[in-house]
């Protein structure tokens, strides 16, 4: 009986500045100020991340989806929402 491919996402590293993401042999920055819904986001959500498909994380205690693509090339995918804390300003 054939197996399942299991992608593991995993967060290696937190700072100031954002944070690292190792998807199999690729280790991706993602920049708080590129991707301001993680800011104040605790330990616990940041590091509970799922890798449904090779396209696509999702953060499920943030109710985040991210293409793997915009963290590669923030620029091909602008903001099109700000997150809470800035909408009313």
């Amino acid at each position: 009986m054939p197996g399942f491919d299991i992608s593991v996402a995993e967060v290696t590293h937190i700072s100031r500045h954002g944070f690292w993401l190792l998807l199999k042999e690729e280790e991706l920055l993602v920049p708080f100020t590129e991707f301001p819904w993680f800011r104040d986001a605790t330990v616990e959500q940041i590091m509970t991340v799922e890798w449904p498909t090779p396209d696509h994380l999702y953060w499920p205690l943030l109710d985040v989806d991210l293409s793997v693509d915009s963290i590669r090339n923030p620029a091909s995918f602008p903001m099109v929402s700000r997150p809470v804390s800035e909408a009313g300003s």
